[in-house]
């Protein structure tokens, strides 16, 4: 009786071949990248600009000037206030998996050589979701950057408020808002740049609140998200839709912006906006 897997091709690498190095598939073109051609990419998919979701870190990585970065708040973890269930577990495998005490990073650093205070939101802390900690941790650095007048420079990932917080979760939205208008109006700068996804009650406050507000290729921009709409009304929505480059065209977003140009396009803005080059210019005019 012949077996089975007489006919199999058999799983055994070439004599003296090595083995084929790891891939990752790209969820828009479907290529498999070889993941150390992906990373020399800044995690973009070199066929089609498709752009992956990265950590927190390793976007501080490729984004500001090397020893630059001191960072705020670092020993900050949030609690459960309202002993809900199973949630102490949730934070400590998000601590687990990301590395990290909360959903966002904060900190100052510089990018090009142009100093800036700096928020970025971590995708494998439960989603980015926001939590008091975040709120806090980001209310802080704004009221850092107000009075040290420096601009505000945040990158927003987030699957909204934090369920399991409650109002505690909520209240964020209008106490880090407070603190964008206060450093607004002192005259400073806030750059807000949105990445897949960012949704919720972060979509409804602060992500949206930038002076100049930017957005990498393809992200989910959103208040409601797609399914919960779909499963509302009972239609498919159309393609593209809640997509920052339709964001682009009804006028929420001044401009898409590629990762791989984020450092250069970020620190031409800062140098636009630095106070000095006002006040050189009003002399010259004098």
């Amino acid at each position: 009786m012949l077996k089975k897997s007489l006919f199999k091709k058999p799983n055994i690498p070439l004599e003296g071949g090595a083995a084929p190095p790891p891939t990752l598939k790209c969820s828009d073109c479907a290529r498999q990248i070889p993941k150390k051609e992906l990373a020399e990419n800044l995690y973009v998919c070199p066929r089609c600009g498709f752009h992956f979701r990265i950590s927190a870190r390793r976007r501080l990585s490729v984004l500001v000037d090397d020893g630059t970065f001191q960072e705020f708040d670092a020993a900050l973890s949030g609690k459960n206030p309202l002993d809900f269930p199973g949630y102490d577990e949730k934070l400590q495998k998000s601590r687990e998996d990301s590395g990290e005490k909360e959903a966002v990073l904060t900190g100052a650093a510089e990018i090009g050589g142009k100093k800036c205070a700096l928020f970025i939101m971590e995708r494998a802390f439960m989603m980015g979701s926001m939590g008091a900690v975040v709120g806090e941790k980001i209310t802080r650095l704004f009221e850092y950057a107000a009075e040290n007048r420096l601009p505000v420079v945040g990158f927003t990932l987030s699957g909204g408020a934090r369920m399991q917080e409650g109002l505690f979760s909520l209240m964020q939205m209008a106490k880090v808002s407070g603190a964008v208008r206060l450093h607004g109006e002192a005259g400073l700068l806030y750059i807000a740049v949105l990445t897949d996804p960012t949704t919720g009650g972060v979509t409804a406050s602060f992500a949206m609140e930038g002076d100049i507000i930017l957005a990498e290729p393809k992200a989910l921009i959103a208040f409601a998200g797609p399914r919960v709409i779909e499963q509302t009304i009972r239609k498919k929505l159309p393609e593209g839709f809640q997509r920052s480059e339709l964001l682009l065209e009804k006028g929420f977003l001044d401009a898409i912006a590629d990762r791989r140009a984020h450092a250069q396009t970020i620190s031409r803005l800062l140098g636009l906006h630095e106070p000095r080059n006002f006040d050189e210019h009003k002399h010259k005019e004098d």
